[in-house]
């Protein structure tokens, strides 16, 4: 290591344990000459003792950079044992915070300033939210954890570990991306919980439908229609349902701009009709939605079973494109495009963002990607009236007057196709 990056490195940990000691020292300031083991001084000449440890480690003698670490490590023990013997009350935030500093530090100083630097200004705002982290804890009830960690095993305890590649009829099953869509559905169900809880159940469910509706209507709608089957529903679903279509119609506009330009302005003709529908649609459900601001009935925010269902059907769908795939070959790309967009809208466009050029004119393309959003509207329409069941007139009319709108466009662009 040079002698200018081992002088940045240093710089790093000397900041990383000033950065953390100003919050300590602002948070102890009122406390009484001698009660604080360690303030803005200690905790910057603990970065400088980490860091050290990290160069000399790094310099190939592991042994006495541990033996620095060790020995700051043990007079911050005995600081604080005598501390906690008179003041009779724990501090381990204080402590483990200087820990911290110190093996920030030690990172630094082994290589990695930018990483210690943003460990450290994300370990301040954890110490500098204290009371807000608090107040959050104790708004939280039983069904908020419980809610939290059945999508923390549904995300991060069981997708991690599923194997890649390709399984089952055709290899068209990847199980990774099967079970990514479990994390999907069951995480906009546990996003509109959260939403609901945090700005009240009318706010929270269009939070939901919007931001949802850009990565997968097809979810949103998921999740809102079981809402609304299970009478749980607050008022906003259809609302929310029409405008995660409206979304979804916008996001596939900007993927084909940037994924295949060659055929927005076809697809925009045929396209444009529906989504100012389902803009409309969402607009006036939302108008006429109850004005209920609580927070939403507990009920079961992560509901495995239907997302499981849902993850069937894809499965089956991903067979059937695969099977088409080999059957049609390049002389039934646009059919093609219209079985794939079945299953994933998005797959249908990066497709035709691929093909070579003049393997398909821009309008049959266009035509054969408007009934790719027409199958998926389908399918939505489907989740709805399944799902939802008596409750479900609403927002099937909003979605079934949006594809009334698609299925003319795409009806007067066959009509007028070239040749």
């Amino acid at each position: 290591m040079s002698w200018t990056n081992q002088a940045l490195a240093l710089g790093a940990a000397l900041a990383a344990g000033l950065l953390i000691g100003i919050e300590r020292g602002w948070k102890l300031r009122d406390a009484p000459e001698g009660m604080r083991v360690a303030g803005v001084r200690t905790f910057s000449l603990l970065g400088l003792a980490g860091g050290s440890a990290g160069l000399v480690a790094a310099a190939g003698q592991p042994l006495a950079g541990g033996a620095i670490l060790l020995a700051a490590g043990l007079v911050l023990a005995f600081g604080y044992r005598a501390r906690t013997a008179e003041d009779h009350r724990p501090d381990a935030t204080s402590a483990v915070a200087a820990i911290a500093a110190l093996s920030l530090a030690f990172l630094a100083g082994l290589g990695q300033p930018a990483l210690a630097l943003a460990g450290a200004a994300v370990a301040t705002l954890i110490l500098a939210l204290r009371q807000e982290t608090h107040g959050f804890i104790n708004r939280l009830a039983a069904e908020d954890v419980k809610a939290l960690a059945r999508f923390a095993v549904i995300a991060a305890a069981v997708l991690p570990f599923l194997p890649e590649g390709s399984f089952g009829p055709y290899g068209a099953w990847d199980v990774r991306k099967l079970w990514l869509v479990v994390v999907l559905v069951t995480g906009f169900s546990f996003l509109g919980y959260v939403a609901n809880r945090l700005f009240g159940a009318r706010h929270g469910t269009i939070a939901t439908a919007v931001i949802g509706g850009a990565y997968s209507s097809t979810a949103v709608t998921q999740s809102l229609a079981q809402r609304l089957g299970s009478g749980e529903a607050q008022g906003a679903e259809p609302a929310g349902i029409a405008l995660a279509s409206a979304i979804m119609y916008l996001r596939v506009l900007l993927l084909v701009g940037l994924l295949a330009t060659s055929l927005l302005p076809a697809l925009l003709k045929l396209v444009l009709p529906a989504l100012l529908i389902a803009f409309a649609a969402g607009w006036w459900l939302l108008r006429t939605a109850p004005r209920t601001e609580g927070p939403a009935p507990p009920g079961n925010p992560i509901a495995l079973l239907p997302a499981l269902g849902f993850v069937a059907f894809l499965a089956i769908a991903a067979v059937a494109a695969r099977w088409a795939e080999g059957r049609f070959g390049e002389q039934g790309i646009a059919l093609l495009l219209l079985i794939m967009g079945s299953l994933d809208v998005d797959a249908a466009i990066v497709t035709a963002g691929n093909l070579r050029p003049g393997a398909i004119t821009p309008e049959l393309a266009a035509l054969a990607l408007a009934g790719t959003i027409l199958l998926n509207m389908s399918v939505k329409l489907g989740l709805t009236l399944a799902l939802a069941r008596r409750a479900a007139r609403v927002p099937a009319l909003a979605l079934a007057l949006s594809m009334a709108a698609l299925a003319a466009a795409i009806a007067w662009g066959w009509a007028t196709l070239p040749g």
